[in-house]
């Protein structure tokens, strides 16, 4: 037990103790002066011995009675008390006459054996101040006093602790992956998502800006613009198919509306009536013919009121090498068509009907130039259309590209008309055909070759943006003659002759060997016509009669055998 010091209870005077330094708490602390006169008398807190003591320690013993802490009833004399520890414990050892005390230990210890070096923590505490608060010691428990230096503590292998940081990394690790992965990919959806959003609207905006959103408009009104249709710009080009193998021309114009961005292919008709350069009516088969592209070309400037910048001659073979060139082309065909080549009867056609039919180049010209029998040249002309805008489609919209394909053709281009010329404007064709942006129309031409007022307003003014000016019907009768005398100079001698006698002169071709000569009209205002032509002719009156007449003509001439040049 614990037991404060007191200096009166102890038998310890004040002069019995020195400072000797303080404590970690800061509290002074004492020892004891050990007694050099005479033994000390220690006290004996449990009485064990049944000694008495002198509370003065004067060296006397004094007769007391018997003290029994306990309530034994021993009075027999005590022994000497032990020395007094911190925890108010005396040792068991008797203290011996005349001896010095043991050291004071204030932690209650005592030594047992050798004389052990006093430390400072071993010191007592000043009277009246209380030792350190402990726990009673039970009797018979070791009394060594354990510190944490005493200990050592056990620590894990460090192969062990290696593995473990290892695993705890390797987790680490794997799981930051994991999310650095989930965020890559939600970077991504998040990427993707803005760039479809901006692509939407991109091309929302440029249907909007072309006028080809749904509901809006669409790329047929594109004439219908704020700059008016007369003042709209236009590149065209003059565009003759030579058949080289069955003769006859089909002609066409490539039109590209820089205003509008709107491509279109208008077919002429053979038939349509032209002015010739003396001055006489004449068509365009024929004005192919006799006058040239360059003749050809102004003639239909004067008609159509256009401005037609250069002339492109395709003969059929370079068609088949343009059409091979490109790659085949796709052709929705409205008929089949025999092959040219083939010498047995009821062979299988090159070229069947129907729906994205693709075609080779021998293919694409059999087709374009196709004419069934009892067929108008319109029908043939309609294909023609057709091919020519299947291979915009596949021609390249690279300037350089179409350019060096113009080149390999190795076709001779017309003055003023350039290679390079050629493959810049069929480069913007092919762009606005594969785009959507590219149509083909037909002239509409009456029976006589001239312009309706509804070609006037369809084509002519809408497309070409000109004016038509057929022929003036009342400035000269005109008169087509076919030759059918086997003689092949009387065409032209005829020509002359009616020529010189005011009328115009269109040429109608050979004909089959004919004995008689006829002139003939269709309608009754021009029987008189028929009969002045027939005496310029020198012909008898006989040989007037009514008849079909052929196009763009009034009056029309069959020179027989009996037709004697010189007698006109």
């Amino acid at each position: 037990m614990n037991d404060r010091y007191d200096a009166g209870a102890a038998g310890y005077g004040a002069d019995q103790y020195e400072l000797v330094g303080y404590d970690e708490y800061g509290r002074p602390v004492y020892r004891q002066i050990p007694a050099q006169q005479q033994p000390e008398q220690h006290y004996d807190p449990y009485a064990q011995q049944g000694y008495g003591y002198d509370p003065y320690a004067t060296g006397r013993q004094q007769p007391v009675q018997p003290y029994d802490p306990y309530g034994t009833g021993d009075t027999g004399r005590q022994p000497p008390p032990p020395p007094y520890d911190a925890y108010g414990t005396g040792t068991h050892h008797q203290q011996q006459p005349g001896a010095h005390s043991p050291p004071y230990d204030p932690y209650g210890r005592t030594a047992t054996g050798g004389q052990q070096p006093r430390t400072a923590e071993q010191t007592a505490y000043i009277p009246q101040q209380a030792g350190p608060v402990e726990e009673p010691v039970a009797q018979g428990r070791d009394d060594r006093d354990y510190r944490t230096e005493q200990f050592a503590f056990v620590e894990e292998p460090d192969q062990d602790s290696e593995d473990v940081i290892d695993w705890l990394a390797f987790t680490e690790n794997r799981t930051e992956r994991r999310e650095e992965a989930k965020r890559r990919a939600r970077a991504r959806v998040v990427a993707l998502v803005v760039v479809l959003a901006i692509v939407a609207a991109g091309g929302v905006g440029y249907l909007w800006y072309a006028g080809k959103l749904p509901g809006l408009s669409s790329s047929d009104d594109k004439s219908d613009t704020a700059t008016p249709v007369g003042a709209q710009k236009r590149d065209v080009i003059v565009l003759h198919l030579h058949n080289t193998k069955k003769g006859g021309t089909s002609t066409a114009l490539l039109v590209d509306n820089t205003t509008t961005e709107q491509g279109t292919t208008v077919l002429l008709p053979n038939s349509l009536a032209l002015t010739g350069d003396d001055g006489s009516t004449t068509t365009l088969a024929k004005s192919v013919d006799d006058d040239g592209s360059s003749g050809t070309r102004d003639a239909i400037d004067t008609v159509l009121g256009t401005e037609i910048q250069g002339t492109w001659r395709l003969d059929t073979p370079y068609l088949q090498n343009l059409v091979d060139l490109v790659g085949s082309i796709e052709v929705d065909t409205n008929a089949d068509v025999p092959d040219p080549d083939a010498k047995a009867k009821g062979s299988a056609p090159l070229v069947r009907k129907g729906t994205d039919q693709t075609l080779s180049g021998k293919m694409a010209v059999a087709y374009a130039t196709y004419q069934a029998s009892g067929e108008a040249q319109n029908a043939q002309l309609e294909r023609f259309g057709q091919v020519m805008q299947a291979v915009l489609r596949k021609l390249t919209s690279d300037t350089q590209g179409a350019t060096t394909t113009v080149q390999t053709l190795g076709m001779i281009i017309e003055p003023p008309l350039t290679d390079k010329d050629l493959g810049a404007f069929l480069a913007k064709l092919a762009d606005l055909a594969k785009g959507g942006d590219y149509k083909t129309a037909l002239l509409p031409v009456q029976s006589d070759g001239t312009l309706s007022d509804r070609a006037s307003a369809s084509v002519v003014k809408d497309v070409l943006g000109g004016t038509a000016k057929s022929p003036d019907k009342d400035a000269a009768v005109r008169v087509s003659v076919r030759n059918a005398s086997g003689v092949k100079d009387n065409t032209g001698k005829a020509r002359v002759v009616l020529l010189n006698g005011g009328f115009t002169f269109l040429e109608g071709g050979n004909a089959s060997t004919a004995a008689t000569s006829e002139v003939v009209y269709a309608d009754a205002a021009d029987k008189d016509d028929a009969t002045e032509v027939a005496k310029t002719l020198g012909l008898s009156a006989d040989a007037v009669t009514k008849g079909d007449v052929s196009a763009n003509a009034d009056v029309s001439v069959v020179l027989g055998q009996d037709y004697e040049p010189s007698s006109s």
